[in-house]
């Protein structure tokens, strides 16, 4: 059984409201625009990192991590990228991604949209995790929770925070 933390869009944020939320989980996953390497260090000192680039991410970073990862949590096979989009909207390199691979946990950040969706199509869950960071159009914060056990995932838990606008 693992817990999971599952962000995306910090942009260079990784602060105690995240920390907070994310103390309990075994790993964190970012899906993208991290912000700097400095700030993918603070989260893996933190817990151990999963994450792929986003679009914002400059080459120290795409060279530390890929656009797409594949891996296996517990017997769940999970794809992650930043540009995925989302069901019958996915991004023409996440769609061949999905159907070669046939994960069944999709995580894709970008948006700034916090979304889960069951796609009945490639039966796998779609979770994007929103933005975490305080940078960007969001008015809210957000982030994920959840347990995988075994094929399982469940405890999904999702914290949303307002968004300070420095001034804005």
């Amino acid at each position: 059984m693992r817990r999971i933390g599952i962000i995306s869009d910090t942009h260079s944020t990784f602060d105690d409201t995240l920390q907070i939320f994310l103390r309990d989980v075994d790993e964190i996953w970012h899906a993208g625009d991290i912000g700097s390497v400095a700030i993918a260090d603070e989260i893996a000192a933190f817990k151990p990192l999963r994450a792929v680039y986003g679009n914002i991410d400059d080459t120290s970073i795409r060279r530390r991590f890929d656009e797409f990862t594949l891996f296996r949590c517990e017997e769940v096979d999970v794809l992650m990228t930043h540009i995925g989009g989302y069901p019958r909207h996915y991004h023409p390199k996440a769609l061949a991604k999905i159907q070669a691979l046939h994960p069944k946990l999709f995580i894709a950040g970008h948006s700034h949209i916090l979304k889960v969706i069951y796609d009945p199509i490639y039966d796998m869950l779609h979770v994007n995790p929103g933005a975490a960071g305080c940078y960007g159009f969001h008015n809210v914060r957000t982030a994920i929770r959840l347990t995988i056990d075994g094929k399982e995932m469940r405890d999904m838990e999702i914290g949303n925070w307002e968004r300070k606008k420095f001034g804005w």
